[in-house]
């Protein structure tokens, strides 16, 4: 019986590391490779060619979304299992739509998610109780897919410098001299990071911090 590899791809790395070390124990499973955003997931499979790649949604650099949708242009043989919290039903009918191959919410049990790593290369699907009240309830009421969107947007790299700066606790003038530009220019990123994360206070800017990975 040929093995399985997998990609675990997820910004959150004490998840991704324990995924990691789980997945590894099924009995079927060849290599595990990992990638901590959507732009490291591209570089991976196109390094190692896994067979099926568990992702997650939300995440830094490049989202989900955004990687599955290129994931299935640039290869149409690989698997895809959504892994996420994120359990909308609009949502993971337009992931369906795009093409992934099951959906699994972060609390799925091991036993769960070593059948669906298993169906989706045997069957090229896993049909669950959660996938199945999706597609009937789209047949039923005509349930419309909707892209999922999430509440942060995307920071350049030098305001999530700034921001991880200001996460460690240093002001304006030791900003500008860490990052050789005028207090001038990193109160005005500051302000703009402010408005994209529509937060107020420091501590506003370290909550967004977590949520974007930038501090774990």
């Amino acid at each position: 019986m040929n093995k399985i590899d997998v990609c675990v791809v997820d910004d959150h790395q004490i998840f991704r590391k324990a995924l990691v070390s789980l997945i590894t124990t099924f009995k079927r499973i060849g290599k595990v490779t990992e990638a901590e955003n959507g732009n490291a997931c591209l570089r991976q499979v196109a390094d190692s060619n896994p067979h099926v790649v568990l992702l997650d949604l939300e995440m830094p650099v490049m989202n989900g979304i955004d990687c599955a949708s290129q994931l299935i242009q640039k290869y149409p043989d690989l698997k895809i299992i959504i892994l996420t919290m994120h359990d909308s039903e609009k949502y993971m009918l337009y992931m369906l739509e795009l093409g992934v191959n099951s959906f699994l919410v972060k609390n799925t049990d091991p036993e769960e998610l070593e059948r669906a790593i298993y169906s989706v290369v045997d069957k090229d699907f896993y049909h669950n109780d959660l996938l199945a009240s999706v597609l009937r309830k789209s047949m039923k009421t005509k349930l419309h897919s909707e892209r999922p969107e999430f509440l942060l947007p995307e920071l350049t790299p030098r305001e999530r410098d700034i921001l991880r700066l200001i996460c460690e606790e240093k002001n304006i003038k030791e900003i500008a001299y860490a990052l050789e530009v005028s207090e001038k220019t990193v109160h005005s990123h500051k302000l703009n990071i402010q408005g994209k994360l529509k937060v107020k206070s420091t501590v506003g800017l370290i909550k967004a911090a977590y949520q974007l990975g930038i501090i774990k």
